[in-house]
């Protein structure tokens, strides 16, 4: 009777306490920055900019936030991957002893970089919308720059859609978004009812009403908190081999002499297709054509 009771007692205490059933979790996050409470233009963006420093430390409290509020929840493991620019905008002093940062570039899983099938579930901070979006601020995919669309199977990716093909090829599930409403409503039109923390409004490419920081701190800690909560809702993004990709280019150049190559098929004057096994396959093409260059050295 006695060990009865205390078994009625454990799943008693169970089904009431949500943290201690996820207790364990491991839990993975990718940091981007344009998402980040009041960023708005290259001025928060880049080592150039004259707000940078002061961003760069509003995206390590984010994190620490996300941290925080995985830890509260049930987490007992976290990996950090420093995802914008450089990879070098975390000021990882500030973040706590009981996570690891992966940094720089490049690396085959990008933006995932750390990824495996170890993990629980992964946490999108600070993104932005694809560069096919008409709407949110910075909106691009991978490159600003040099790219104009990013399809996976003829769907149009953003980097949240990429990535969580990525975390789907292990199995693992996107919990939570942050940015702006449009990069929320994006993500979860592709993947479904996942937890999304606002931190502003995009009233256009360079431009949004924001909250002020530490109203973005409560909202990102709510969130994080409640898809730990609801872990087991969340499905992971798969995507079955063989995986086309198409990516179209600004300009002409680099369509022309990637398709030189016998594994690209060239669509059109901007776009190549690639045709990868898997998403690892898909992810170290991208980062490939994204960082190759003659003059890389050492």
């Amino acid at each position: 009777m006695r060990f009865r009771l205390i078994v009625a007692g454990i799943v008693l205490l169970t089904a009431v306490s949500p943290v201690l059933a996820q207790d364990g979790l491991k839990i993975f996050i990718s940091a981007d920055m344009e998402g980040v409470v009041g960023a708005v233009t290259g001025d928060q963006l880049g080592p150039s900019g004259f707000e940078y420093q002061r961003f760069r430390a509003f995206m390590t409290e984010e994190v620490n936030t996300a941290i925080a509020a995985a830890f509260e929840a049930g987490a007992t493991e976290i990996l950090v991957a420093d995802a914008h620019g450089n990879g070098e905008n975390l000021l990882i002093e500030k973040l706590p002893d009981n996570v690891a940062v992966v940094r720089s570039w490049p690396r085959p899983l990008s933006m995932m970089e750390g990824i495996d099938a170890s993990f629980d579930g992964a946490i999108f901070l600070g993104y932005h919308t694809s560069t096919t979006n008409t709407r949110g601020v910075r909106a691009h995919t991978l490159s600003s720059a040099r790219l104009t669309a990013v399809r996976l199977n003829g769907i149009e990716m953003a980097e949240a859609g990429i990535n969580a093909a990525i975390a789907g090829h292990f199995g693992v599930p996107i919990l939570m978004v942050s940015g702006d409403d449009a990069i929320v409503d994006e993500t979860r039109a592709l993947l479904g009812d996942v937890e999304g923390a606002v931190v502003k409004w995009a009233l256009g490419f360079h431009s949004a009403r924001t909250l002020t920081p530490e109203a973005a701190y409560d909202v990102i800690r709510e969130k994080v908190k409640a898809a730990l909560e609801r872990i087991q809702d969340f499905k992971p993004y798969r995507l079955d081999g063989p995986i086309q990709l198409e990516v179209s280019f600004k300009n002409y150049r680099p369509v022309e002499v990637l398709a030189y190559l016998p594994i690209i098929e060239r669509i059109d004057a901007h776009t190549i297709r690639f045709v990868g096994q898997d998403m690892v396959e898909v992810s170290k093409f991208l980062s490939f054509i994204l960082n190759y260059s003659p003059d890389l050295a050492p």
